[in-house]
């Protein structure tokens, strides 16, 4: 049995390679977060709020944009509803890129200090006190961004891949309607009769 992506012209090509590029960023986005969770749990801290928010939007995102390209690549994929979809989440990509930039958009991660040695990391120079307000969780984000450099450059990576995955999802939500409109007026127009 051999595989074929459906022959839909650019348009299909182009939802292909949208959904590799939001695929792709959405998978940064998850190992990244996800290493500053694994950080911030080790050392029995409360993890701010916005990034498990930008794990939870960025795992739903990942599973959406995988089986809505399986069921486009069967036939399957009902294109005005995965256009509203793709709408919905270019809405909380922009919510989740505020949300993480507000912070950054002023930082300059170069002034920050060089990396400490691997004794002693970012988490040790968070204070020991209880983080039970949305403030105080919010300044323990603020500590992890301006803790070093790396950590610096990796939140201000989520952030750019954030703002990349705002225009990649209403790029690939215009494209769902054109795919609709060409598969719609396809199957509409009448066969030509070339003897009539």
């Amino acid at each position: 049995m051999r595989f074929q992506a459906p022959q839909l012209g650019a348009l299909g090509v182009t939802f292909t390679a949208f959904r590799a590029m939001e695929f792709v960023s959405l998978v940064a986005i998850i190992g990244i977060v996800s290493n500053f969770i694994n950080e911030i749990v080790t050392s029995q801290r409360d993890m701010p709020d916005v990034l498990v928010g930008t794990l939870v939007v960025a795992s739903i995102a990942t599973l959406y944009v995988s089986i809505s390209y399986i069921l486009y690549y069967d036939g399957l994929l009902p294109l005005l509803i995965a256009g509203g979809i793709d709408l919905a989440l270019m809405v909380a990509a922009i919510v989740v890129a505020v949300t993480i930039g507000k912070p950054l958009s002023m930082l300059k991660c170069e002034l920050l200090p060089q990396p400490t040695p691997p004794t002693e990391t970012f988490t040790m120079s968070i204070s020991a006190r209880d983080y039970a307000s949305a403030a105080a969780k919010y300044n323990n984000y603020l500590a992890l961004i301006t803790t070093d450099q790396p950590h610096c450059y990796e939140i201000k990576a989520v952030w750019g891949l954030g703002i990349a995955l705002c225009v990649l999802f209403a790029f690939s939500a215009v494209i769902c309607v054109g795919l609709w409109r060409r598969i719609k007026s396809g199957a509409a127009a009448p066969p030509k009769d070339i003897e009539g």
